[in-house]
């Protein structure tokens, strides 16, 4: 449940996709985006604050796969639907059509500018309070799988412990209308091609072409 703001203005903006605002320029001054980023930014420092402290024996590179994992795309959208943002949602015509209300990317966006109102509202204090049942719940799941949740990290290392250099990451292919792209990516190491991945970003596409790589490596 999110908390109550002492100016509902800016969550009212944290739940405005630009495309509402396309729409209805006589409504809302700002779309969401620059909390976005603004949010984006408050998380990796709440978070990685958050693993530091919870984890006082994980080494430096496991806390990082941590960090990374409870920041992803798809665990900051399961937090916006435990917290049912999507409903709340302002879109324009064309997401809702396209069903923008369920698009991981797009409830990980809103998460993210939410984060940033709760900031800019009440400060890190009340973003940590906020944060952390949420951290809670979900970070069990990520630290006894913590390898299934930065596949690139532990690909790389993999790749450099052999001396095989850098995995390669080459988007190969881009489909769909512009709200609704879909990505392929190729990860290659040492010139050949280990894995292939699909995802709504490229991001999302890497870590799933790193997954593929590690799988077929028999390293997960």
């Amino acid at each position: 449940m999110l908390p109550n703001f002492k100016n509902p203005a800016l969550l009212t903006r944290a739940l405005t996709h630009r495309s509402y605002l396309n729409e209805h320029p006589e409504v809302e001054p700002e779309d969401n985006e620059r909390l976005e980023f603004l949010g984006d930014a408050v998380l990796d420092f709440v978070v990685g604050a958050w693993v530091y402290n919870h984890f006082p024996e994980m080494q430096e590179g496991n806390l990082t796969r941590v960090r990374s994992a409870l920041v992803r795309t798809d665990t900051l959208a399961e937090f916006a639907r435990h917290l049912d943002l999507g409903p709340a949602l302002r879109l324009g015509r064309g997401e809702l059509a396209s069903g923008g209300r369920e698009r991981d990317n797009l409830l990980c966006a809103t998460f993210e500018a939410v984060i940033g109102a709760m900031y800019l509202d009440a400060g890190i204090p009340a973003v940590e309070t906020f944060m952390e049942p949420l951290l809670l719940y979900v970070s069990r799941k990520v630290v006894s799988h913590v390898e299934r949740y930065d596949p690139k990290s532990t690909l790389q290392e993999w790749a450099q412990s052999n001396k095989l250099g850098t995995p390669r990451y080459l988007t190969v292919d881009t489909s769909g209308p512009d709200h609704a792209r879909t990505f392929t990516v190729e990860v290659h190491v040492n010139g050949k091609v280990f894995g292939r991945g699909e995802g709504t970003s490229k991001q999302a596409a890497a870590q799933t072409a790193a997954q593929a790589a590690l799988e077929s490596l028999g390293l997960i």
